[in-house]
């Protein structure tokens, strides 16, 4: 199948530093290609693949001080893709609603991943009025916003099986959060939570500009505590040592998550995850299999003293079943076969077969 994906252009694909989104449509890129697909990737210069890179930005915005509309790329991008959408058989944007109107008025089948919140009120008129565009859920609790919207699948994210593996006889000695310190990622409750159980936590985490303030006034004074050490922002290849080392990872949330990469990258290293029952936490997470769902931070305490009741090795297990980037690329070459019957487009593979 000749496939497109059009990544975003903030991030290189993978990004350098912080940006889910890219990771995913990188993670999704190789493991089509893998698969023996003929993959376009329209993304910035910077990007590495296997695949085709058109690379239609020299360099990832967030790194170019120069540009200070970043939309303006985006419309150009889409212009870009639009004049070429007759050499795919499916396009699969990665870009929000940006292609909605331009694409539905074309023959090439395409669709987009939503990788971000839908709980906004400024989102119903636009999936109102483009409620034919084809859409892809990361989880199902991310469609309740936006029951009229045109759900084709829910995708699950996935991580190549080799990029993080568990590490042989570990013995953990603390608790861990991975991530951003922001209001609705609650670090506040992952130091309450390892306090009160009498371990150590580790944070592994960025610090948006959006979020200095909310840093400086509440938690910098927390990170002062003795049994809390913070570690700073990591990379990929820091990763297993922090996840793998850790008794647990404290996801203690207090918003919609729609998916949690952080915690199947916990999984992938045999660690459980201790997560708060919101967004797609209970999608992802199957309890007392690879973690505990909890709804408090009592509970979450309990859970704490429950961890020695998961096999690390049966948490790795559930990570490789339901969410390693081969089974991702598998659902969605599903999703893409079942759009281009519905589009009365020929699926080359059934053709192969005769």
């Amino acid at each position: 199948m000749r496939i497109a994906q059009i990544a975003p252009l903030h991030e290189a694909v993978p990004p350098k530093f912080y940006g889910g989104t890219e990771r995913v449509v990188s993670y999704l890129t190789e493991a089509l290609v893998e698969a023996g697909h003929d993959v376009t990737l329209f993304a910035s210069g910077d990007s590495q693949t296997s695949a085709k890179l058109e690379a239609f930005w020299p360099q990832a915005l967030r790194l170019d001080p120069t540009i200070r509309d970043t939309m303006a790329p985006h419309m150009l991008l889409l212009e870009e893709v639009r004049r070429r959408a007759d050499e795919f058989d499916v396009l699969h944007f990665h870009i929000d609603y940006y292609p909605f109107s331009l694409f539905s008025r074309q023959p090439v089948p395409f669709l987009t991943t939503m990788h971000g919140r839908l709980d906004l009120p400024e989102l119903q008129p636009i999936f109102s009025t483009f409620n034919e565009a084809p859409v892809v859920s990361i989880s199902d609790n991310q469609r309740q916003p936006l029951p009229q919207a045109n759900w084709l699948a829910t995708v699950y994210h996935g991580l190549p099986e080799n990029l993080l593996k568990p590490i042989p006889n570990v013995e953990p000695g603390y608790l861990a959060f991975l991530g951003r310190i922001s209001p609705e990622k609650r670090v506040d409750r992952a130091i309450r939570i390892a306090g009160a159980a009498g371990m150590k936590i580790k944070i592994a985490a960025k610090i948006d500009n959006a979020d200095r303030a909310y840093y400086e006034e509440q938690i910098k004074p927390l990170f002062a505590l003795p049994h809390v050490e913070y570690i700073g922002e990591i990379n990929e290849q820091q990763k297993t040592e922090f996840l793998g080392n850790a008794h647990a990872l404290l996801f203690p949330i207090d918003w919609p998550e729609p998916f949690g990469l952080v915690m199947i990258e916990a999984m992938a290293c045999g660690t459980p995850v201790i997560a708060f029952n919101r967004g797609s936490v209970p999608e992802v997470i199957e309890n007392g299999v690879s973690g505990f769902v909890v709804e408090d931070e009592l509970s979450a305490i309990a859970a704490v003293k429950r961890l020695d009741t998961l096999p690390r090795a049966k948490v790795r297990q559930a990570f490789e079943t339901r969410f390693s980037s081969k089974v991702m690329a598998a659902r969605y070459v599903q999703t893409y076969e079942e759009l281009l019957r519905a589009k009365r487009r020929t699926v080359l593979r059934e053709v192969n077969a005769g």
